[in-house]
């Protein structure tokens, strides 16, 4: 009989005067004895609506199944059937809106901790490689495909394709595989050798990746097509940062979160041993209300400041994970919500001293249930801080439009695709992620990378 305790088993974390000054992991994952006890919350339903609410399918109650049996190493094998990457979506995807969102269980309690049970699996495989039978590799097929970008869509389509025995290459632009999960994810969050050792397990199936190759600038895509490859996957992110447009964005310590993040993440400006710059704060404003500002946040809290969150909107309508949000204060961030900002003030040096703010209040929802913010008249404040990290929105970067012919985007600069999401408007183009969806979840890009990959083995077979 199911295990009929309402809450999900408690996840042990770092307490939280600790981790705000160390960049290890915050949640320290469950013990065998915990897995066990939430896997057997899992009533098994007959119509598995947890499944249908994950983007990559995986079979869910199968896996926990295996965990509540004791067979660790089945769960993961059952995992891995259909997510290339566990020990990442364990840890990031929001599983709260997801397959935790669609569990019976609750409706009335708390549903099963599937993302904790997950983590769990990986984790416990990772430390049990020996019990690990390494597959054979798939026969070659010697169809040569790339995949540009190694973000969380570029390896799960070049993962899929490997095992179906294509020939992929992954031409990433940053000197490091692994994309947003690398760049913008903090170790506190996602530490740098999960996502090492999931891109090592995707080379051990033969996706060779190349580094440091900027495609539209290297290389187009045209270039690939004359150099063999039979299809594309364009994988790219969303890595162009949006700014308000307000007064005084070009002071001397404003930041976009991606520069910052990539400073702090990819570039390891926190350590000591590291030459890259980046400003240490006493007060730091970010401007936003997603897990982008949620990071940047908790980012400047641990390189020493006293760190705001400015969001226009109440906390309820804030984006970001509840938990991270949960975090955040836990850590002493602080949210100034209802709040906007019209100006950064700079010193006759140019280097920040103040941003000006305007409080909002909340308008009646309109048809689509949004409620507009609006200004409070003559509620302008001055708050001081030295630094300004803007985290609202990031779009595609436009090289790979701009040299590609036959291949369209919207006015936001994403990949225009067809009715399957992965179909784009040039011949052997397939794209995915946030190049076409603009930022969004690692598990979404996971999931369009699935289905590029099945929509390019389609194409490459009818081809033939």
């Amino acid at each position: 009989m199911a295990n009929m305790q309402k809450y999900k088993t408690p996840m042990p974390e770092v307490a939280p005067e600790v981790r705000n000054k160390s960049w290890h992991e915050v949640a320290c994952g469950y013990s065998e004895a915990d897995a066990l006890n939430e896997a057997s919350r899992c009533l098994n339903c007959k119509h598995k609506p947890c499944v249908a609410g994950c983007p990559v399918g995986v079979k869910i109650p199968e896996f926990i199944a295996e965990v509540s049996a004791g067979n660790f190493i089945k769960a993961y094998r059952i995992i891995k059937e259909t997510n290339s990457l566990p020990a990442v979506c364990g840890r990031v995807c929001p599983q709260e809106n997801q397959c935790e969102g669609k569990c019976v269980r609750g409706i009335k309690g708390e549903p099963v901790g599937i993302g904790r049970l997950e983590r769990f699996c990986a984790d416990y495989a990772a430390s049990h490689a020996d019990e690990l039978k390494k597959s054979d590799l798939p026969a070659s097929n010697g169809i040569k495909i790339a995949v540009v970008g190694s973000g969380p869509s570029g390896l799960t389509c070049a993962g899929d394709l490997a095992k179906l025995g294509y020939d992929v290459t992954v031409f990433e632009a940053l000197h490091t595989a692994g994309g947003v999960l690398v760049y913008g994810i903090p170790e506190f969050r996602l530490p740098k050798d999960i996502v090492a050792a999931e891109v090592n397990a995707l080379k051990e199936l033969g996706v060779k990746i190349e580094c440091d190759m900027v495609i539209g600038r290297i290389l187009t895509v045209d270039d690939l097509f004359e150099q063999g490859y039979e299809a594309v996957f364009i994988g790219s992110g969303a890595g162009l940062p949006g700014f308000l447009g307000i007064p005084g964005e070009n002071a001397n310590g404003v930041y976009s979160a991606n520069e910052f993040l990539t400073r702090i993440n990819l570039m390891k400006a926190y350590r000591e041993d590291y030459n890259t710059p980046v400003r240490r704060s006493h007060r730091t404003a970010v401007v936003g209300g997603g897990n982008v500002a949620m990071d940047a946040a908790r980012c400047a809290k641990r390189l020493g400041a006293d760190v705001h969150i400015i969001y226009r909107r109440s906390e309820a309508e804030m984006p970001a994970r509840r938990e991270e949000v949960h975090h955040a204060k836990e850590e002493g961030i602080s949210f100034d919500v209802l709040t906007n900002p019209t100006r950064i003030n700079a010193d006759d040096k140019g280097n920040v001293t103040s941003i000006t703010c305007m409080k909002m209040e909340l308008d009646e929802p309109d048809a689509s249930g949004r409620r507009r913010a609006i200004e409070i008249a003559g509620s302008e404040f001055d708050l001081e801080v030295d630094t300004v990290i803007m985290a609202v929105g990031t779009s595609p970067n436009p090289l790979i439009r701009m040299t590609t012919p036959g291949l369209n985007t919207n006015r936001k600069g994403c990949l225009v695709t067809m009715e399957d999401g992965v179909t784009t408007t040039r011949e052997g183009v397939y794209a995915g992620g946030d190049a076409v969806t603009g930022a969004a979840t690692v598990i979404l890009a996971m999931g369009a990378g699935k289905d590029a990959a099945k929509a390019i083995d389609h194409y490459i077979k009818n081809k033939k």
